[in-house]
């Protein structure tokens, strides 16, 4: 009798929420956040209900309730390529390659999420995951010694890697077999207080990089954020000291806008917690963190070029202590980046994805792609922005940094080395700008297939 598999996309619904759950009861101030983000959206679409249009408002509400993003840390290549056959079995690949060790975080990284349009509807839950760089260590001694730690360690269970190789065999997996692997792959996220090393081991490599003993020292790679998604950070941000949370000091990223771009975030630091080291000394790690996002607009190289040039200019030259002088020194510097849809459009700087109005038919005249602006004068073509589904290195790296420490470390600034890294991974990763050109792609001609059909 053939297997009934289910779908990928079910897999990765059931994990995603499993792990919001698990992360719940390991770091209680997630679920502060989680409400705090909920009263705020809320509010938001009161006061904007046309947010959403009418007719996917339903799928976008329940895409808004179950967004998550985690982020891990990765030792080794090993792990890497386990790693991204773990989340095939939820339909999750490799998207972009980002280089933090610019910024003094010695690692690079990819993210892990699921890539069609219709997948990203039902849940868009991604993982940002990086790739500890050794070789960036400095201390030969300590970077032999890490390497040890890594080489032994194994954070899979037996059974995980039997579900991954029984996915592969089958092309999926059943109800219950996808249960099983919800509870066998959430063990190599879970915290584990015991430590792999004794304390003077823990604490040489924390003083060479703090981000070197998180990865290094324990059992495996726990979740160390699980990011919701607001409609609107600037309230979050302002309504977190009334929770007895204490937002980083900024929020990274760009500014606030009429027609938000690319990817907001801030952060609680990290909390303090209890740990045990194999000498039975006792010790106490900072790594995990609460983390809030806003998502808009996916940039197109073009785009992505002017906000690069106007971060690098607001950056060179800030001197804001606090978040309002921070986001006002932004504001101004960019201004130059246009905030309505139609010069975003027109000029070529962001990703859109193309619908017919209610009730509207295109013209008989106007039944090809080259009449699309005057469709859109016309009102009979609506234009929405495609969300940005991917991660930011600059951010990344100060949301790293505002809870690992300010101090860069003994490690070697590094390069962008995108070919270790998908060795390592074991296969390429996927170019995001080939996946918003095809979304936008894809919805203009099923404008037309659609009205042609009609």
């Amino acid at each position: 009798m053939e297997k009934k598999t289910i779908a990928q996309d079910q897999i990765r619904d059931r994990f995603s929420k499993a792990m919001s759950r698990m992360y719940q009861q390991e770091v209680p101030q997630y679920g502060t956040l989680l409400e705090i983000v909920k009263e705020t959206n809320a509010h938001y679409l009161s006061q904007n209900p046309a947010t959403f249009a009418t007719e996917e408002q339903s799928s976008a509400l329940n895409r808004l309730d179950v967004e998550r993003h985690g982020a891990i840390r990765l030792g080794s290549a090993r792990e890497l390529t386990t790693m991204k056959d773990l989340f095939a079995v939820m339909g999750m690949s490799a998207v972009g390659y980002y280089d933090l060790s610019a910024a003094g975080v010695p690692v690079h990284s990819t993210a892990f999420r699921p890539v069609s349009d219709a997948a990203l509807q039902i849940n868009p839950f991604r993982v940002f995951t990086s790739l500890l760089r050794l070789e960036l260590i400095d201390n030969i001694e300590l970077r032999e010694k890490a390497r040890q730690i890594l080489a032994t360690r194994e954070i899979f269970s037996p059974r995980v890697r039997e579900l991954i190789a029984l996915s592969k065999k089958q092309a999926g997996l059943e109800d219950a077999e996808a249960n099983e692997f919800v509870i066998e792959a959430l063990k190599t996220f879970r915290w584990h207080s015991e430590a792999l090393v004794d304390l003077e081991t823990y604490t040489a490599l924390l003083e060479h990089h703090r981000l070197i003993a998180d990865v290094v020292c324990f059992k495996g790679p726990h979740i160390n954020h699980l990011t919701p998604r607001t409609l609107d950070i600037d309230t979050v941000q302002h309504k977190m000291p009334d929770y007895g949370i204490t937002p980083k000091e900024v929020i990274e990223g760009p500014p606030r806008r009429r027609v938000p771009i690319l990817l907001r975030q801030t952060s609680f630091k990290a909390l303090s917690e209890k740990i045990t080291f194999i000498d039975s000394a006792q010790g106490k790690h900072t790594a995990r963190f609460g983390e809030i996002e806003q998502r808009g607009l996916a940039l197109t190289p073009k785009g992505r070029a002017l906000y690069d040039k106007l971060l690098l200019e607001a950056s060179s030259s800030n001197t804001a202590k606090d978040n309002d002088s921070h986001q006002r020194h932004f504001d101004a510097i960019f201004a130059a980046f246009p905030d309505e849809i139609e010069p975003l459009r027109r000029q070529g700087l962001g990703y859109f994805r193309y619908s017919l109005s209610a009730d509207a038919v295109i013209p008989q005249d106007q039944r090809a792609s080259e009449h699309l602006d005057a469709l859109i004068e016309q009102g009979i073509v609506v234009v929405t922005p495609i969300i940005y589904e991917d991660f930011l290195p600059v951010s990344a790296a100060g949301i790293f940094q505002s809870n690992l420490g300010t101090e860069k470390g003994h490690v070697s600034a590094g390069n962008p080395n995108k070919a270790a890294f998908e060795s390592a991974l074991g296969a390429a990763v996927i170019d995001e700008f080939s996946l918003y050109e095809m979304i936008q792609t894809q919805s203009i001609n099923q404008l037309f297939e659609h009205d042609v059909r009609a």
